[in-house]
């Protein structure tokens, strides 16, 4: 009798610590990813996550909503109702506190084996040997000029009716363009969704993100047309196991502008053009550049401004960037949301590694 309820009690034991026993293991390994990303970049990035790619996003492109969305809303439920329970005295605290435990350590690992150990690879300047510039004003000005004239010279009006073709364009300039940037093409599927919840998000300065739990791509539905493909671009970047915010950004600029459409190299001029005037506001001289710029590209440069600005609760804002700041630092992003005004110092080191490549 003592051997079977010493069982049971060993039986008991592994049933309630193996989630937080496999959450330990996965930080112990995420320790070992920080240090080693010449060997994540081979195995899971190169090797695992390709595979992980295309069976979850094979499965949730036949869902035609977000599985991802669905998935937190249902999670908040059953927070609410175990707590509900607890108050009503049906289930003891400390039984829901343990269950919601177990289950916040398995989607902590289950978050790493599906995706987040992308955040440990080499950056993209080591993954495509790219030579690393120097900081210079003069070509940073000079690259300043040449967004700005693109921005001028590619101006065009998009529609929500260009959508299907939109997201047809940015995979096919994928395809194309993905040895150069380092991606391992077709890496599964892409189907853009729309938040189920984007007024919210919108209130929060959010335009988009990835759901690696599904490998989902999620659009904002309040995106203005001219936004649409560079943030698309944008997520697919996040897809192909690109994680760092400015490389996304960069990605979306090169994958936009290369793909020979005047649509999406609009949008990532005029999207780039945002961050670099933003380096260039501690400029003596940035109004003369500003002077640059048509009065069709300012115009949207404005309504841009205003349509958020209009969407944006200060509160929902302030709490959703703590929060994206303390995910990235988390996740080895040191930066945290200043990451994506890196893309900046990014694109330099593209036009100027690009320049260097036609040269020789």
């Amino acid at each position: 009798m003592e051997i079977k309820d010493c069982k049971t009690r060993i039986w008991l034991v592994v049933v309630i610590s193996w989630p937080f026993l496999l959450a330990a293991s996965v930080f112990l390994i995420v320790r070992f990813a920080i240090k080693n990303s010449t060997i994540v970049d081979l195995y899971y990035s190169k090797g695992f996550y390709p595979f992980i790619a295309k069976m979850f996003s094979g499965f949730s492109n036949l869902v035609p909503f977000s599985l991802w969305d669905s998935f937190w809303f249902l999670f908040i439920i059953l927070l609410i109702t175990g707590l509900i329970l607890v108050v009503l005295r049906k289930m003891k605290f400390v039984r829901y506190l343990l269950r919601v435990g177990q289950l916040l350590a398995l989607l902590y690992a289950f978050f790493y084996f599906v995706w987040g150990f992308n955040y440990f690879r080499p950056k993209i300047e080591t993954r495509v040997n790219w030579e690393k510039p120097k900081a210079d004003k003069l070509v940073f000005k000079s690259i300043l000029d040449s967004i700005i004239a693109n921005t001028n010279s590619s101006y065009i009006s998009v529609y929500t009716s260009d959508y299907p073709a939109i997201d047809s364009l940015v995979e096919d300039s994928y395809r194309i363009n993905s040895e150069k940037l380092g991606i391992a093409y077709p890496n599964g599927t892409r189907r853009p969704k729309i938040m189920l919840f984007s007024l919210f998000f919108a209130k929060s300065g959010v335009s988009g993100y990835f759901g690696p739990f599904f490998n989902e791509i999620h659009l904002n539905y309040y995106l203005l047309p001219f936004e649409y493909p560079f943030i698309l671009a944008h997520e697919k970047a996040h897809q192909f196991g690109i994680t760092n915010e400015a490389e996304a950004n960069l990605v979306a600029f090169v994958i936009c502008t290369l793909s020979g459409d005047q649509k999406l190299e609009y949008s990532a001029y005029i999207n780039l053009l945002v961050y670099f005037l933003s380096d260039a506001s501690k400029l003596k001289d940035v109004n003369d550049f500003i002077k640059k710029i048509d009065k069709p590209v300012i115009m949207d440069l404005r309504f841009q401004r205003k349509h958020w600005q209009g969407l944006q609760n200060v509160t929902l804002n302030k709490v959703q960037t703590a929060a994206n700041n303390a995910y990235l630092k988390t996740n080895n992003i040191e930066e945290g949301v200043m990451n994506y005004n890196q893309v900046v110092a990014l694109v330099i080191s593209w036009y100027q590694n690009s320049n260097s490549n036609k040269q020789h």
